[in-house]
């Protein structure tokens, strides 16, 4: 395995061990585990949750729909609010797989159902707390009128409701996220209560890793969407989803400068390789990733006296004890677990597997090549 390049690596054990414990866990509580795919945009891992038993997924853009549509996914949901503009896109994949759509206005649901020329699954998004979008469990006049349109829809399927609890990641406590849990669970089924008589098949969707993670009863709901659990990340481990342990994609950077006068290493890896997300230490120092070293069977621990501090385009300022500034030199390969795995995969385009695999990333093919099979 020769590295020259900041290079994404991905421990499958690990990853394999995520997902595993994830389905089990939807097996345990009875619902289906419709995973996330965002985290990851890779069909190569895409088959792994395949291998498990893993149907039905969910993505963020028609895009990423297309390109799991293209590797043999048939049951899709665009978690993301249905945009109008791509109408074209929306009914060449629903001519192929069983589409899901999500909507939190009239206009978009109006729009739909007069652009559709093949049925797509409708599903109203829940505001239960995180106030980025979606309709407020309480505002039955936007309901109520929704469910009416619905009811005399021919192109749009209404399937239920679903929330993101986003608000759990800025938690750090066991208790406060099974509350915004419980919460969102109670609210979706007092919609449920609301509309069954109507719709006796309502189903309700959930979905963020530290919930799915950190809870053992997921109860109250028919399906579970979490998505950064496949790799995790130092967030994630901040807020207690994970150990260190689980994280499975760690940053390669080659060290290209060092200044000892301020015991400082630079290495080529930027916020265009990490993204620009951080975590604050209780130093007061920013943290843009946690630094560990490469070992025989994946990395190890983290380790004292390396903080990843800055972040600029392509440089990374590694503040370093004299001890660990005297291990690296010019040309050597630093190693640090990534703030927010979904973004810094994003970014890096593909992966490189600890057996030297190259897997690719939705972002890293080209357009052209997003063929319809």
């Amino acid at each position: 395995m020769r590295i020259t390049i900041p290079t994404l690596l991905l421990d499958k054990n690990k990853c394999l061990s995520n997902i595993r414990r994830m389905v089990e866990k939807a097996d345990r509580n009875k619902i289906q585990l419709r995973p996330h795919f965002k985290t990851h945009q890779s069909a190569q891992v895409g088959e792994w949750f395949r291998d498990l038993g893993v149907e039905a997924i969910t993505v963020s853009s028609v895009q990423m729909a297309r390109y799991f549509a293209n590797h043999g996914w048939k049951d899709i949901m665009v978690a993301f609010p249905a945009n109008v503009l791509e109408m074209d896109v929306i009914n060449e994949l629903a001519s192929r797989v069983k589409l899901h759509l999500i909507a939190v206005n009239l206009e978009t649901v109006e729009a739909l159902e007069e652009g559709l020329s093949h049925p797509v699954k409708i599903w109203i998004k829940a505001d239960t707390g995180y106030r980025r979008t979606g309709i407020l469990p309480h505002n039955h006049v936007d309901l109520d009128r929704l469910i009416e349109f619905f009811e005399n829809c021919k192109m749009l399927r209404f399937e239920g409701f679903l929330a993101h609890d986003g608000h759990t990641y800025k938690q750090s406590d066991t208790a406060a996220i099974q509350t915004i849990h419980n919460t969102s669970v109670y609210l979706l089924q007092l919609l449920k209560n609301r509309y069954k008589s109507r719709f006796p098949h309502i189903q309700l969707s959930i979905g963020d890793t530290p919930s799915c993670s950190i809870l053992e009863n997921l109860s109250g709901v028919d399906e579970i969407r979490p998505g950064n659990f496949v790799f995790y990340d130092i967030t994630q481990q901040r807020i207690g989803s994970c150990s260190y342990d689980d994280v499975a994609v760690c940053m390669a950077c080659p060290v290209v400068a060092k200044h000892p006068r301020r015991n400082e290493i630079i290495i080529y890896g930027g916020s265009v390789h990490f993204s620009k997300d951080v975590l604050m230490l209780e130093n007061g120092n920013a943290n843009y990733g946690v630094g560990v070293e490469l070992t025989n069977s994946g990395w190890s621990s983290p380790v004292e006296g390396l903080e990843l501090v800055s972040l600029s385009q392509e440089h990374g300022i590694v503040r370093a004890s004299r001890e660990q500034f005297e291990k690296y030199h010019i040309g050597d390969l630093m190693f640090f677990l990534p703030v927010h795995s979904c973004l810094t995969a994003d970014l890096m385009k593909g992966y490189m597997t600890l057996e030297g695999e190259r897997l690719e990333h939705l972002s890293g093919v080209p357009m052209n090549e997003m063929k319809v099979y």
